[in-house]
C-alpha cells in the first residue's frame, strides 16, 4: 500500500483526501501486501474517487503488524472493509471487486 503515509499514533497506514467536512472515514483490514490486499486498495481508491472524491479517509490496518486491532472491529476474515463514518458502521469482506455489491453495502449511489 505504497500510496499511504505513516500514522505516527496507530502504526497504521492512512490516505487522505481532506477537502471537505462529510467525511467518509474507512479502514481496509489486510494482512500484508497480497494481491488480494493490494486489489482491495486499488479497487477501494478508484470508488471513493469517484463517489466520494474529496470527502474519504482510508486507514490501512495490516494484522500481520498489528494483529491486536482486529478485535476492535470484530475482524474475522481479510481483506475487510469498515465504514466507520458515516453512521451506520458497516463491513464489507473479500477484494472489493463486485462494485456493485460494494455500493449496495456501503449505501452509495452512482454520481449522476
Amino acid at each position: 500500500m505504497q500510496n499511504g503515509s505513516k500514522n505516527k499514533n496507530s502504526g497504521t497506514k492512512l490516505a487522505e483526501d481532506n477537502r471537505d467536512s462529510s467525511r467518509w472515514d474507512l479502514r481496509l483490514y489486510v494482512a500484508g501486501q497480497t494481491p488480494k490486499s493490494l486489489a482491495a486498495f486499488a479497487n477501494l481508491r478508484k470508488l471513493c474517487e469517484q463517489h466520494v472524491a474529496g470527502r474519504y479517509r482510508i486507514e490501512i490496518i495490516d494484522l500481520l503488524e498489528h494483529p491486536q486491532l482486529a478485535a476492535g472491529d470484530q475482524i474475522l476474515a481479510i481483506p475487510t472493509l469498515v465504514r466507520q463514518l458515516p453512521t451506520p458502521l458497516k463491513k464489507i469482506i473479500g477484494d472489493l471487486s463486485n462494485t456493485e455489491r460494494v455500493l449496495v453495502g456501503l449505501d452509495l449511489r452512482p454520481a449522476r
